[in-house]
């Protein structure tokens, strides 16, 4: 019997931080056992600038996550994005000492490795290497060589490529919350995981993740990562024009953004407003729905140019016959799916990240907002399969009738036992007992 998977997913953003632990279910799909999410103040544009506010905020998801799941949290999947992030192609290639005999995955495995090792600018870390496609003998769009015979493998790979200083002060932040990072994963990989499926994928598809402090991009084709960006602006820059632009405080400008905030204006009436409370006892102040909207807009319209110019970088014999997958906070707001669709000329459609989701989970976790944490519990499951099969780790196996063994470090979580918890506080309160009946024997 194959014990229970439990996956955690860590994600970092600039107005939230959650953490998500999900169980792998055998038909593929995910069972989402605990979930929480708290604010964040640590992080701007995807970047953390105050470790301690960013230690708070983890350890109060991550212990609300673990109480709701009854599981132990060891280690987690950390989603990173942030303007500092940047990608380039790679081609490798080898020559085979043994041309007859089949191509294994730990060949594959160490070409994947040397990519690692190419020369980047200073101050700057590989972080990923995607394969993309191999050529083998010069036969290419070959997606999966194993078991092939061949003398020359080549490979072109997608690598991701992050600076040192952001990447080490995530593991920081990590490793003060008493975690262990499992994995370091670009937030729209991991997005892309929970809301887009394989037929997409291989028709040509774009993610767009609109968060709080950043827009993240990644493009695919016959089912290939050709290109990812990050934009560093999204839905905080949308509240801090509403903030300056109404002359309201940012706690007000974020509340009529989501409550009463539209990406088209048009789609207002020019009697339509809202009443903000003033501020100590100072007069209400009226603000035009389609003053708002129209201040949404501007800013939303200069995000879809950003994300038109990033798809059009990817070649364009590559068309995404699947438009634009539109998910994250801002894809919740209203029309904004039309005007996508009028900037890009693009069918674009809003990715919910249920279709990985058990029946058992709360409709709450279906929102974009959880799009990148379920993605990231999705691509850690990904990932951790890969490591088995690459021989990189042993898979935990329980036979029947087999005491569990104490679980290894590298495990991600592992159950809480409450009975430890009543054991534990019994054992004290027996000592202290103890202790009292020998101090008052003493005394007598």
């Amino acid at each position: 019997m194959e014990k229970p998977l439990y996956i955690a997913g860590l994600d970092i953003g600039t107005t939230k931080v959650a953490c998500i632990v999900g169980e792998r279910k055998e038909n593929g799909k995910i069972n989402i056992l605990g979930y929480a999410k708290t604010e964040s103040t640590g992080v701007k544009h995807g970047m953390v600038f105050n470790i301690d506010e960013t230690v708070t905020a983890i350890q109060r998801a991550v212990e609300e996550a673990s109480n709701q799941s009854n599981i132990r949290i060891k280690s987690v999947n950390v989603g990173i994005a942030g303007r500092h992030i940047r990608s380039l192609c790679h081609h490798g290639q080898m020559i085979r000492e043994t041309p007859d005999k089949t191509i294994t995955m730990d060949e594959l495995e160490k070409m994947r490795d040397e990519a690692f090792k190419i020369a980047i600018e200073p101050g700057e870390e590989i972080i990923d290497v995607i394969p993309q496609e191999y050529i083998i003998d010069n036969e290419p769009d070959i997606r999966n060589p194993k078991g092939m015979i061949g003398l020359q493998v080549e490979a072109n790979y997608h690598v991701i490529i992050a600076r040192v200083d952001s990447v080490r002060n995530i593991m920081t932040c990590i490793n003060k919350a008493g975690l262990e990072m499992e994995h370091l994963i670009l937030e729209p990989i991991a997005s892309a995981r929970a809301v887009i499926d394989d037929d997409e994928r291989e028709a040509g598809v774009a993610l767009v993740d609109m968060g709080g402090g950043t827009t993240d991009i990644a493009v695919f084709h016959d089912n290939i990562l050709y290109h990812t960006a990050v934009i560093p602006f999204a839905g905080n820059v949308i509240t801090d024009d509403i903030h300056k632009g109404c002359l309201i405080i940012k706690k007000q400008a974020e509340a009529i953004k989501v409550q009463y905030g539209s990406a088209m204006a048009t789609e207002n009436r020019t009697d339509e407003y809202v009443s903000i409370p003033g501020i100590r006892g100072s007069q209400p102040k009226e603000i035009s729905l389609q003053n708002l909207a129209s201040i949404i807009q501007a800013r939303v319209e200069e995000i879809l140019d950003c994300v038109n110019m990033e798809i059009q970088k990817v070649n364009p014999a590559h068309k995404l016959i699947s438009g634009i997958v539109l998910t994250g906070g801002g894809a919740m707001l209203k029309h904004i799916q039309q005007l996508a669709e009028f900037k890009t000329g693009m069918n674009v459609r809003i990715g919910y990240p249920d279709e990985y989701l058990s029946n058992e989970n709360v409709d709450e976790l279906k929102s974009p907002i959880y799009s990148t944490g379920i993605g990231l519990v999705l691509e850690g499951i990904k990932r951790y399969e890969h490591e088995i099969l690459v021989n990189k780790r042993q898979p935990e196996i329980i036979e029947e009738n087999e005491e569990p063994a104490e679980p290894e470090k590298d495990v991600v979580t592992e159950p809480v036992d409450p009975k430890d918890k009543d054991g534990f506080i019994k054992k004290i309160l027996s000592r202290l007992i103890h202790n009292i009946n020998d101090i008052d024997q003493n005394i007598e």
